[in-house]
């Protein structure tokens, strides 16, 4: 990326964006120094983040592909991340063409890139801006309104973002009022960072995303079950990456992905 380019649009390219770091983190393109500078030191601490990110980015798939095989034909990304391949709309695609897809993020830099996705399918493609701390605002937004129908079964999906919601945003809130807002039959699809195990390269990972554009908040493994409240877990539960339905066998040891996940029903 140009960083002269972005800068003329008003970016700020000197801090970390927790997106682009992502998109570092999978081998891509669209970052800047300071976002590639931020990563190499996490790296340096935890250098099993880049298999945790792709892991996250084989789960959502997998989760995804599972959700549009069991009819879900509505989807609602939040915190969307930089678009790279198989993401939502690729992999529900294949599957179901008439499906329909919001992105939603508040990254202009994320909203440019995924907005060139939409190509001649603006029908069935959306890309929003919006806060996930603020989820009223993301549901009552007109793109959103016209673009999903909340009378039907959807797929929600909170992927490697709720690990940048604090504390004081009240993460069981946010959750619980996008569970209100979806009707029955519909899923959340979720996976968080968790420090269990690894408490102190924690620590230190999380002071240098204190440095970008959102904090790092690692939960315990019961803390990010208990966001699930008034879902019901489908198999094979609350596990790490690797164990979510794998497509192969999963590694000798899953807790290297840094990152558990489930997809729950609601009744």
């Amino acid at each position: 990326m140009v960083e002269e380019e972005w800068v003329g649009r008003g970016i700020d390219v000197n801090t970390p964006s927790v997106a682009r770091m992502y998109d570092y983190y999978l081998g891509g393109k669209d970052n800047f120094a300071a976002d590639r500078s931020a990563a190499e030191q996490i790296l340096s601490i935890v250098p099993e983040l880049r298999m945790g990110a792709q892991e996250n980015r084989a789960f959502l798939g997998r989760a995804v592909r599972f959700m549009a095989e069991a009819g879900i034909r509505q989807f609602l990304d939040i915190g969307t991340g930089l678009p790279t391949r198989g993401s939502v709309h690729e992999v529900v695609h294949q599957i179901a063409p008439d499906a329909r897809v919001a992105y939603v993020d508040n990254d202009p830099i994320v909203l440019v890139h995924a907005r060139a996705l939409l190509g001649g399918n603006q029908d069935k493609i959306t890309v929003t801006s919006g806060d996930l701390r603020q989820p009223e605002e993301i549901l009552k937004s007109p793109e959103i309104q016209d673009h999903l129908d909340f009378s039907k079964p959807m797929a929600v999906l909170l992927v490697a973002i709720m690990h940048f919601i604090t504390e004081s945003d009240d993460p069981r809130r946010i959750v619980a009022t996008l569970r209100d807002a979806m009707p029955p039959g519909s899923y959340l699809i979720l996976s968080h960072g968790t420090h269990e195990g690894r408490l102190e390269a924690a620590d230190k990972g999380s002071k240098i995303y204190e440095r970008a554009n959102s904090p790092l908040v690692l939960r315990s493994r019961q803390e990010i079950l208990d966001l699930f409240d008034g879902f019901e877990l489908v198999d094979p539960g609350f596990v790490w990456l690797p164990e979510w339905r794998p497509d192969g066998s999963p590694p000798a040891d899953p807790s290297q992905a840094l990152i558990m996940c489930g997809v729950g029903r609601k009744a």
